[in-house]
């Protein structure tokens, strides 16, 4: 595997993942860079050149075996482990974020809710109940938490990622819309929930355009 993969490369390999998962369940036991191709709306050298940076997985002529495939592509993105992670804001994206169907059949697993205000405190949060903050380095080492979801005011998100990470978590996934700094070894992502529809005002302003 090449040392240095492009975050563009990053970015797509949820989608071969989603389009791979389908067709085997569709039954389809081998495509093409091709097919994949037609697909996905990417074209055929592209998506070689994305599946030779982890290594060879297909055959001149032959393709690709979806399952093989898809478990690759699963494991590159860790997808082969399970992911013991809090739920911190037990607001309406908290509670979106917790509920969501698929993430648990991926490994994602919410062990506990934290919020601040009173009134969220005690209730039901995907089967957990939601607990205050005092507690949360402590909850972080006791349950090899590794993950955290923030879904809190951007004013509190840096101080509440400063403890998460401090006690130990390794990856967050952050709601505020703040940019958040981490320390070495420590991963975030920042979904700022406005860009998609930004994008999609831009497309369906130059598409009358066109």
């Amino acid at each position: 595997m090449s040392g240095h993969i492009s975050d563009a490369v990053i970015r797509r390999l949820p989608g071969y993942y989603r389009q791979l998962r389908l067709l085997e369940k569709e039954g389809v036991e081998r495509i093409s860079s091709q097919e994949l191709a037609q697909q996905m709306n990417l074209t055929a050298s592209q998506i070689r050149q994305d599946i030779n940076c982890f290594g060879g997985f297909g055959q001149q002529g032959y393709g690709y075996r979806v399952q093989e495939l898809k478990e690759h592509i699963g494991a590159i993105m860790g997808l082969d482990e399970r992911h013991r992670m809090i739920l911190i804001g037990a607001g309406n994206i908290g509670h979106a974020v917790a509920n969501y169907p698929t993430f648990q059949a991926e490994g994602f697993i919410t062990v506990g809710v934290f919020d601040v205000r009173p009134e969220a405190i005690g209730r039901n949060v995907a089967g957990c109940v939601v607990m205050g903050m005092d507690g949360l380095e402590e909850f972080i080492r006791d349950n090899d938490v590794t993950l955290a979801v923030l879904a809190v005011p951007g004013d509190a998100a840096q101080a509440v990622c400063d403890r998460v990470t401090s006690a130990g978590v390794r990856g967050v996934w952050n709601f505020a819309p703040v940019n958040l700094s981490v320390p070495n070894g420590v991963s975030a992502v920042t979904v700022h929930l406005t860009d998609s529809l930004q994008i999609l005002s831009y497309r369906m302003k130059h598409s009358e355009d066109k």
